[in-house]
């Protein structure tokens, strides 16, 4: 009898701990918008077009988002009276950019079928496609978050990892948001595309001495010494292909041609090398499990059910 009781504690325990992203699907809007991948695509496809970037900074919102407070779509959200939001955060500000094009994308996907998919779900769908279009892999995105109504500015400060982390941060920040050492390896391979600011990397090309020499001067030319100069001037994070996904970004460290302090703590000596090689060695191997990473940073802390809101606008609550 004992026994049994255990059991079903067990079980509803199980259940109890499921159901917050139990009512996550890959079908959830199977019915209700039917056209929703094919409009979100054709919008994304049609912004990577006009710019390439545009894709690495799609797929940069979705984890900027993730990781403050969960995917809820918090980071698209305007200041207001009542609440500073995300977006002038120092991992956002002047840096944080595809606004625009998640508005497009929301537009299209409510002239299909008003008033149904939240902004958190759009960013999830779009930075799939992101990385599709640019040459990486594909995978099924879990659907039915909805949207904050409010957002945190300190959180934003608080929750991304800055690129001057060490690697025992990086793996603490990820392991508390429920990811593994490998999920934050595989992860940090989206810098395979897009582009960094001068003030991200100067410390680095400056002051490091794990830097191929030939590398830092390349990054030198564009990024003066002194602060306030050229801060905005931008780098490519992949040096060798910037707008394809796939696993340069770890042949680069190999190298020593991490273009941020955070990218070459991956490959310094420590408990991370061994996965970087295997990422180096094996484009398929990178790609699934950045597949799977990305499924379980979208499982991060979503509002379902009656919580939250689907948004009309992005920008901000109903």
């Amino acid at each position: 009898m004992a026994t049994s009781s255990s059991f079903i504690a067990i079980v509803s325990m199980a259940l109890l701990l499921g159901s917050v992203n139990a009512q996550l699907s890959t079908n959830f809007y199977s019915s209700s918008c039917p056209k929703l991948f094919s409009t979100v695509k054709s919008t994304v496809q049609s912004a990577i077009s006009k710019e390439a970037r545009m894709g690495a900074s799609l797929l940069r919102l979705f984890f900027h988002d993730c990781f403050v407070n969960g995917c809820d779509g918090s980071i698209l959200l305007d200041d207001t009276s009542s609440f500073t939001g995300e977006k002038n955060a120092v991992p956002n500000k002047n840096s944080a950019r595809g606004f625009d094009v998640v508005d497009n994308i929301k537009s299209a996907v409510e002239k299909a079928c008003p008033g149904v998919v939240s902004c958190a779900d759009i960013l999830a769908v779009a930075s799939r496609d992101s990385v599709a279009i640019l040459g990486g892999p594909s995978w099924n995105v879990k659907l039915g978050r909805r949207d904050a109504r409010t957002t945190s500015q300190a959180a934003a400060n608080n929750g991304i990892p800055p690129p001057t982390s060490n690697l025992s941060q990086l793996i603490s920040r990820f392991n508390n948001l429920g990811l593994s050492t490998r999920d934050m390896v595989a992860l940090a391979g989206s810098h395979t595309i897009g582009q960094a600011r001068c003030t991200s990397f100067r410390a680095r090309i400056y002051n490091e001495t794990n830097i191929d020499s030939s590398f830092a001067n390349t990054r030198r030319s564009n990024c003066p010494r002194t602060s306030g100069s050229g801060d905005n001037n931008l780098a490519p994070l992949d040096i060798q292909t910037p707008t394809k996904f796939e696993n340069n970004y770890y042949k680069n460290l190999l190298q020593n041609r991490g273009l941020l302090h955070s990218d070459q703590q991956l490959f310094n000596g420590g408990s991370t090398d061994s996965i970087v090689r295997t990422y180096s060695n094996s484009e398929s191997t990178f790609n699934s499990d950045f597949a799977a990473a990305m499924i379980k940073m979208g499982d991060i802390s979503p509002l379902t059910g009656s919580n939250g809101e689907v948004r009309k606008n992005c920008r901000k609550v109903n």
